[in-house]
């Protein structure tokens, strides 16, 4: 399989026919006046003469060429079978507004909670590179943010688009969780997990967490729960009328006896997190889950091929400066 790492140069060989064109319609450059047709009939009937002529010709191989070398050919070996160790594993992320409750901190600054949690979360991801991991967001309704993916570059590019305000408010646990259990349903993994993470009562969505839970239960998917945030209250930034914000304590509950049914159900594992440390203890100890072999096809290796252009196009390039220094060169 042979692919450009630089396609787009590619199209500068669409130029060359319209340079060959342009060049053609002008014509050569008079460079010698002879007093009589005849005399230059007999100068073109010599065979080194002609030579000249492949000389534009030449200019134009050499630069095709180039830009081929320039957009960098590369030969791709053949696809491999790669033994992986990992587990299939949905992480389902709490966005409604109460998680911009600043009750962590991050570098002992106040930080909001999903910041807190995308960091931690973050990390989770780099320290499980042959997991298939994919995310969930959700608030007042659940949303697909990544299915799942061994490509953790992508995977962690599409964190970011977990924020606040992504869906309406509201807080459907049941809903999260059914989702996240969807996207596993039909996977051949043994070990398959949902890491759910909330700060709030279940308030939304169409299906009560118990159903949620009994289908993940049905479909052999665990799930270790996550509830976030300190007892009592927490600074909460409010706007005002005239959409100033300022921060106002209010009252934050995590319905933790429905969490804890969850895990129980599923045989997963219930956590409570309320500051930053506990949090990164918390997905620490989920990093240690049981693992286990799945295959996936990727491309190893490529091997560059701009090597096969550009010393070809230094070949013909050279050859044309060499024919315009020797006996066929054009007279001055």
């Amino acid at each position: 399989m042979i692919r450009f790492l630089y396609p787009t140069f590619l199209w500068l060989l669409a130029l060359l026919p319209l340079l060959a064109l342009l060049r053609g319609r002008r014509g050569p450059v008079a460079t010698v006046k002879y007093s009589s047709a005849d005399i230059a009939r007999e100068v073109a009937r010599e065979t080194h003469s002609r030579a000249g002529r492949w000389q534009m010709l030449l200019t134009l191989l050499a630069l095709a060429l180039l830009t081929v070398g320039v957009a960098r050919p590369q030969l791709g070996h053949s696809t491999s079978t790669v033994e992986a160790s990992g587990v299939d594993m949905i992480l389902a992320l709490d966005c409604s507004g109460s998680m911009e409750a600043l009750d962590f901190k991050l570098n002992d600054e106040p930080a909001s909670r999903l910041d807190i949690v995308k960091s931690v979360v973050s990390k989770f991801i780099d320290a499980r590179p042959n997991d298939r991991i994919g995310l969930v967001g959700f608030a007042g309704a659940p949303y697909l943010v990544s299915p799942l993916t061994l490509d953790h570059d992508w995977l962690q590019q599409n964190l970011d688009r977990v924020k606040i305000g992504s869906v309406e408010d509201g807080t459907a646990i049941g809903s999260a969780l059914a989702t996240s259990v969807n996207r596993l349903r039909d996977q051949p993994s043994k070990s398959k997990i949902v890491v759910l993470l909330t700060d709030g009562q279940n308030n939304a969505g169409k299906i009560i967490p118990k159903t949620a839970a009994q289908a993940a239960k049905a479909m052999g998917v665990k799930v270790y729960t996550i509830a976030a945030g300190v007892r009592g209250e927490a600074p909460i930034p409010v706007a005002d009328a005239f959409g100033n914000k300022r921060l106002a304590m209010a009252r934050v509950d995590v319905d933790e006896d429905t969490l804890k049914m969850i895990a129980s159900e599923t045989g997963g594992k219930f956590f409570r997190a309320t500051d930053t440390q506990s949090l990164k203890n918390i997905y620490t100890e989920i990093d240690r889950l049981e693992k286990t072999k799945h295959e996936f096809k990727k491309f190893e290796h490529h091997t560059e091929l701009f090597a096969w252009a550009i010393v070809p196009a230094l070949a013909v390039l050279g050859t044309s400066f060499g024919l315009s220094h020797t006996r066929f060169r054009r007279l001055p």
